[in-house]
């Protein structure tokens, strides 16, 4: 059994905290009596709302090489296009995480809001990687600093590897790979820029074990169930 506000925000009808102002508001019922907060509820009853019967959804999660010009977000104001627009599926899936409007690269998606909580938790330290292609020759003394860490909104951001992988003086420009476990807004852009380093371009090449494979760019696959599991298990260490 398991909590009616789970149960709805797991048939990818709305939020939890949208499904208990329902439950609240006497708008839910369960096998014909009005619920009430805190409830549990098991796959076969009847759970209605607004006299609607709605059913548990099944779990999808998707790796998707995100493009340049994208949105990382369920839907927009503006009408741009977004991840979601990109993945043909009927069930209400969302971004975890997000990828700035022209940063490329791996991202998930999926309708399990447990599962995301998971990976976007700071706590659990799920391992990011990107390439950053900045303006200008970045030199080992500075890379040797953004090890030490770099204070951003009077947080101490330490990333977990960084490493030069090469220069080309004619382009005046450098290629660094970066794996960080935060997420914090901006952070990869923000602690390059922290050393007077424009980035160019920043593509998300790692999620923990996960790579972008041969996924062109707006290509997708399903995560399978084994994937699924063990990042999980990341998150038990």
């Amino acid at each position: 059994m398991e909590r009616l506000q789970k149960y709805i925000a797991d048939s990818g009808y709305c939020s939890r905290r949208k499904a208990e102002e329902l439950i609240q508001n006497g708008q839910v019922t369960v096998n014909g009596q009005v619920a009430t907060i805190g409830m549990k509820v098991e796959n076969n009853d009847s759970v209605k709302i607004n006299g609607k019967l709605i059913k548990k959804d099944i779990k999808e999660y998707y790796l998707l090489n995100k493009p340049r010009g994208v949105i990382c977000s369920s839907s927009d104001e503006k009408g741009r296009k977004t991840v979601v627009d990109l993945i043909k599926t009927n069930k209400r899936i969302y971004p975890i995480g997000r990828l700035d409007y022209d940063t490329t690269g791996l991202i998930l998606l999926t309708n399990d809001g447990d599962f995301a909580n998971l990976m976007m938790s700071p706590k659990n330290n799920i391992k990011k990687t990107y390439i950053a292609k900045l303006e200008g020759i970045i030199t080992g003394e500075i890379i040797k600093k953004i090890k030490n860490g770099v204070v951003l909104d009077n947080h101490k951001c330490v990333p977990d590897r960084v490493k030069l992988k090469r220069y080309d003086v004619k382009t005046n420009t450098s290629l660094v790979e970066i794996t960080i476990h935060e997420g914090r807004n901006h952070e990869v852009k923000r602690i390059f820029e922290a050393f007077n380093f424009n980035v160019l371009k920043l593509k998300r090449e790692r999620y923990e074990f996960l790579t972008l494979g041969k996924l062109k760019s707006g290509e997708y696959r399903f995560l399978s169930l084994e994937e699924v599991n063990e990042l999980k298990k990341l998150t038990k260490k």
